[in-house]
């Protein structure tokens, strides 16, 4: 089966470079570097993005995945996946990592958007402080209504392990990532997608109100759904998968890994494992192409 993957992070030098730069331990930036590759066993990017985006495109056809929707997942990577989307030749869609409160976002988006050079953005209201239905959010999504761009807005629970080795505070507060938030601002801007990931990271009721009240909301499944392990009883990816078809419908739900590093790559065992609930749940195969690649290829405009 031919996939699109909706849900996966570059990660390319830059990124690195700008974690490494910000993180408060001791040390220079490529010590820093050093140590989180020494504690993890990554393998980090030693080229400049055209260099990391052959690496991506070779594991595309290794695994044979058609597209994947690839994130700047700090504001200092956008320039590298924008550059990459746009020499890849199809094969990537590039959304950044953006901060509404920050001055000029809003207007830089609207450019970004107007050129072709992104799909949409990835925003984090628990890690920035702020409501999606918010003021400060407002100038942002009415960009997006505009350009009928595509929104992440991640809810849940929100656990970063590069910035946690880093030593970077946790400051996320999950009383700014509740899906339910979505509902005024997919409302009012009905032009604009806005999509939930990892089925609403431990919020499944409330992604699922969402998706119910709202028509321009869409979930996705990507990561290792680990949250499912705080749901009492504890939930299966089966139920999960359930729960989202019914109130969503096949055309709404996507098809994500939150793939991001080497030597892992591109995570087919969660393609598998995805594949597998669908069809214990008795999903055919057309529903399963909606959900593996044919709503991805719609939002997306793929010809």
């Amino acid at each position: 089966m031919q996939v699109v993957d909706f849900h996966s992070h570059f990660f390319g030098r830059s990124y690195f470079e700008a974690l490494a730069a910000q993180s408060p331990l001791p040390g220079t930036p490529a010590e820093k570097l050093a140590a989180l590759a020494a504690r993890t066993g990554l393998e980090l990017p030693q080229g400049g993005p055209l260099e990391h985006l052959a690496r991506w495109t070779a594991e595309l056809e290794k695994k044979h995945v058609e597209h994947l929707c690839s994130f700047a997942s700090l504001p200092e990577e956008a320039p590298d996946v924008i550059e990459a989307a746009a020499r890849s030749q199809g094969r990537l869609s590039a959304f950044v990592l953006v901060n509404p409160r920050v001055e000029g976002v809003a207007a830089k988006v609207d450019a970004w958007l107007a050129a072709g050079k992104i799909r949409g953005v990835l925003l984090f209201p628990a890690l920035h402080h702020y409501r999606i239905d918010g003021p400060e959010a407002r100038a942002l999504c009415e960009v997006l209504g505009r350009h009928a761009a595509i929104a992440f807005v991640h809810c849940g629970l929100l656990v970063v392990k590069l910035r946690d080795l880093l030593g970077f505070p946790r400051v996320q507060d999950l009383r700014h990532a509740d899906p339910l938030h979505l509902i005024p601002a997919a409302n009012a801007f009905p032009n604009a997608r806005f999509v939930i990931p990892h089925f609403g990271a431990g919020f499944l009721r409330e992604t699922l109100f969402a998706g119910a009240a709202c028509p321009n909301v869409f979930v996705d499944s990507s990561s290792s759904n680990s949250w499912m392990a705080t749901q009492a009883p504890r939930a299966t990816l089966v139920e999960v998968f359930a729960r989202a078809l019914e109130v969503f419908g096949p055309q709404r739900v996507l098809f994500g890994t939150d793939s991001n590093t080497f030597p892992a790559g591109w995570r087919r065992d969660r393609w598998e494992e995805q594949h597998r609930a669908l069809t214990d749940l008795g999903v055919g195969a057309t529903d399963q192409e909606l959900v593996f690649r044919g709503n991805a290829r719609r939002l997306l405009g793929l010809a």
